[in-house]
């Protein structure tokens, strides 16, 4: 048996185990203290297990261990899968496609719509959430994780935002299967079709509920032209200077598929700008504490208020 480790995620533990030509993947939560209900591996064994019928794009789930004398953890494992992620350069196996970025970037998008297609009751999932007030409980329970992990004297615009959020949501469309963390580089493509993704990884915030909560955090993820000053979504480096679709080619590609009104994709742009302020926040904490030796969670902190105030920016064409 060996052992590998995937180094490019920022709070699940992935690893690649090889027994001869067999290849398997198997996930963690992070060492230290976890908030309440996040790196959920049940939930994302209980998603991909399912899944992989209706939806090709997700691995299959395999298998669920809460013995932590196993490993000291939960744990799942999963389906291997090769192919490409794209983090901020197209890789010379995809190179030779004409408007490949492009393609690349509507790809993203129409695997998302796809998903979202999707019955939850057919797809297997429907007990991975309760559509009625998700938005709302989201709201409340990501508040509940900043008074977590903000210290005294943390950002004061976050709270305010919260009440912000609240006092603006709009009405939800029909209930669907989210991803809950979709963006470029948990896609995986095939080399030889950027017009298909091949893979979609870490489910294990996937639930049942308002789609628009996923496309607000595929867009707030991606680049665009009118990106300016410090208030810029995060992204990798180099990944704004592709030349992918624009945010607002995305959200016309994801209406035509899905038929849905994205009138108020604004309000969901802001929420995942800051719900990611929150995720900054909690990395950064962790690193403080002494729970991870990740040196990078220790410039997380300083990305936390320029997300709060691209989420105020955001807030403030509501309704303009």
């Amino acid at each position: 048996m060996d052992v590998l480790q995937f180094p490019n995620g920022s709070a699940n533990l992935t690893y690649l185990v090889q027994f001869g030509d067999q290849r398997l993947v198997v996930r963690r939560p992070p060492f230290g203290a976890i908030a309440p209900g996040a790196h959920d591996m049940h939930r994302e064994f209980r998603a991909l297990s399912r899944l992989w019928q209706s939806f090709p794009p997700a691995p299959r789930g395999f298998l669920f261990c809460d013995d932590h004398s196993v490993i000291g953890s939960d744990f799942l494992v999963i389906e291997y899968r090769t192919g490409e992620v794209i983090w901020s350069v197209i890789p010379p196996s995809m190179a030779e496609f004409p408007d490949v970025v492009r393609r690349v970037g509507f790809a993203t998008v129409d695997a998302l719509a796809d998903l979202h297609l999707l019955d939850p009751e057919d797809a297997g999932v429907a007990d991975l959430g309760r559509p009625d007030g998700f938005v709302a409980r989201q709201l409340a329970g990501w508040t509940k994780r900043w008074a977590l992990a903000a210290p005294d004297g943390a950002d004061p615009l976050m709270p305010a935002l919260a009440e912000r959020l609240a006092a603006s949501m709009p009405a939800s469309p029909r209930p669907s299967v989210l991803h809950n963390d979709y963006k470029l580089d948990n896609c995986q493509f095939d080399p030889a079709d950027p017009d298909r993704v091949h893979s979609v990884f870490d489910w294990d915030m996937a639930t049942v509920g308002d789609p628009l909560v996923d496309l607000g955090m595929l867009l707030n993820y991606w680049p665009d032209p009118s990106d300016s000053g410090d208030e810029r979504p995060i992204i990798n480096d180099g990944m704004d200077e592709l030349g992918l679709p624009t945010r607002a080619e995305m959200v016309e590609r994801y209406a035509s598929r899905t038929g849905l009104d994205v009138s108020g994709v604004q309000w969901y742009e802001a929420f995942a700008c800051w719900r990611t302020a929150v995720v900054l926040q909690q990395l950064y904490v962790r690193y403080v504490r002494g729970e991870s030796t990740d040196a990078r969670m220790g410039t997380r902190g300083a990305l936390v208020a320029p997300q709060a105030r691209r989420a105020a920016k955001l807030l403030g064409t509501i309704g303009a």
